[in-house]
């Protein structure tokens, strides 16, 4: 299936609104807003809190950049792609509270699609969400699995929450610190580029994730 650029765009930069909505109304201050361009193609939105009621420093971004070649290094590790045409769209969000018995809170999703003439694209998702304490609070903790439990389970089982929990507690372990990143969450990438996941039930996993972030956080 080919992604459809306009529903990708759409639902990517209402959940950025959403969003913004929300922690505005629970903070009572105002995002400042910036809307940038890219020469190579396309741009974004790019929204921050300072010194808010309850979050000191914040942002929640939305990006959107196309160009017409990927860079070598890029295809170093995908041949396959070499050539094509891509964009890759997204929202990407880091929270920090003033009150240090408050986390810090850091979410993402993405798509990316390459393109080529006479050929179908090449397209896959990436995301998850997690949190970093300061001091921890084991109902804030089972809070925020449970729901990103919930948000993954209608859309691969017990087993596909397990694995994105599993890769999250990977991907933000410091081993130079030999320690965790906080108490993990969920984290995903390429999901869809084996061309084992329908291009349906990838973007439904990708929208479940970041629809659950105001209700895991908030």
């Amino acid at each position: 299936m080919s992604p459809d650029t306009d529903a990708l765009k759409a639902y990517f930069t209402g959940l950025q609104s959403r969003i913004v909505s929300q922690l505005e109304a629970f903070d009572g201050k105002r995002f400042h807003s910036d809307s940038w361009e890219r020469a190579e193609g396309g741009g974004g939105l790019t929204r921050v809190i300072e010194e808010g009621n309850f979050f000191e420093r914040g942002g929640v971004n939305f990006s959107h950049v196309r160009g017409d070649a990927m860079p070598a290094s890029a295809t170093a590790h995908r041949p396959e792609l070499a050539g094509r045409s891509f964009e890759a769209m997204g929202v990407s969000l880091v929270l920090h509270p003033r009150n240090p018995y408050c986390p810090t809170v850091h979410m993402n999703v993405r798509t990316f699609v390459a393109r080529a003439e006479d050929a179908e694209p090449v397209w896959w998702f990436g995301g998850g969400m997690d949190l970093t304490p300061y001091y921890p609070f084991e109902e804030d903790v089972r809070h925020f699995h449970r729901v990103c439990h919930d948000a993954v389970v209608p859309y691969g089982g017990e087993a596909e929450y397990r694995r994105l929990k599993e890769w999250c507690d990977r991907y933000f372990f410091l081993k130079h610190r030999n320690e965790a990143r906080g108490v993990g969450g969920l984290f995903f990438d390429d999901l869809g580029a084996d061309g084992k996941t329908p291009y349906e039930q990838a973007f439904a996993l990708t929208r479940s994730v970041g629809d659950a972030f105001l209700d895991a956080y908030l």
